[in-house]
């Protein structure tokens, strides 16, 4: 008898554990970074040029990109933001290391440097992005950096949607001539 009653008991007890789990969210902390940095890079000293900018002018974000594994990584690095309103507009107008993607030496240390432009109004709360290479998207500890004024509109460049409509229906045209046709 003792036994049926240990085995609901600690039947029970998952029970409710399992419950606890579900009903109650997870923390969340500003500044505690994420698996990314913290066992394969690490961003250091993440600085921000200003928190408080009108539309137009520029935000640049420094910090240092620290490898703790004994391989290179290649990476690539962008901006993360997050906003009630649903802009979240930047124009990126330099990276340091230019280009797309860079490599970070094996235990080594990469300086870098992000410039973007504000188009929207709003307040922003702004992290380094940093995607390393089969390993996945990481954040900077990041700021709220609120932007004022009018927004700036910036034309749509229809002759990339077209270039990009003529791809796709290229693909499609292929793939639905080259397609078996079944009875179903």
């Amino acid at each position: 008898m003792e036994s049926k009653t240990l085995v609901v008991t600690a039947l029970a007890t998952v029970m409710v554990l399992s419950a606890f789990a579900v009903v109650f969210q997870s923390a969340d902390a500003h500044g505690v970074q994420a698996q990314l940095q913290s066992r394969f890079v690490r961003i250091d000293n993440e600085q921000f040029s200003d928190q408080t900018l009108n539309t137009g002018e520029q935000l640049t974000v420094t910090g240092e990109l620290r490898s703790l594994v004994n391989r290179p990584l290649r990476a690539w690095l962008s901006l993360f933001s997050e906003s009630a309103n649903a802009g979240n507009r930047w124009e990126f107008l330099q990276r340091d290391p230019p280009g797309n993607i860079f490599d970070i030496p094996a235990g080594g240390t990469v300086p870098y440097s992000i410039t973007v432009k504000a188009l929207e109004p709003g307040t922003y709360h702004v992290h380094t992005q940093l995607n390393v290479e089969h390993v996945g998207p990481g954040l900077g500890r990041g700021a709220t950096v609120n932007v004022s004024g009018e927004a700036i509109l910036k034309p749509i460049p229809y002759s990339n949607i077209v270039y990009q409509c003529v791809i796709i229906g290229v693909g499609l045209g292929v793939t639905f001539a080259t397609r078996p046709w079944q009875v179903i």
